[in-house]
């Protein structure tokens, strides 16, 4: 995948996850409704995917302007830059932390 992001900084150590077993927004809506979960790697918020009804993290990165989330999903250590519109991984980056429940 392309590393053409102009958002990363020096530091990739990703935040700890605000809520690590769910959408951060679904839970406090009360809803256990989404697919896949994303975290921002500025804040640790934890979004639901665009396939999720609500578009939690897609929402988050428009409203807080916080470009960079990570895949949770067990097996997969890809990020996402919204602003730059770019999919990548970083070879060496330590890896988020997973949803296992």
């Amino acid at each position: 995948m392309s590393t053409d992001c102009t958002h990363l900084s020096a530091d990739l150590t990703p935040p700890d996850p605000l809520t690590p077993f769910g959408c951060t927004s679904c839970i406090a809506d009360g809803r256990h409704d989404w697919v896949h979960l994303r975290e921002c790697q500025q804040c640790g918020h934890v979004g639901c995917c665009d396939s999720s009804p609500a578009r939690h993290a897609t929402a988050h990165a428009h409203a807080t302007q916080h470009p960079l989330v990570r895949s949770m999903e067990p097996g997969e250590n890809w990020w996402w830059c919204y602003i730059d519109e770019v999919a990548f991984e970083i070879d060496g980056a330590p890896p988020s932390p997973t949803r296992t429940a």
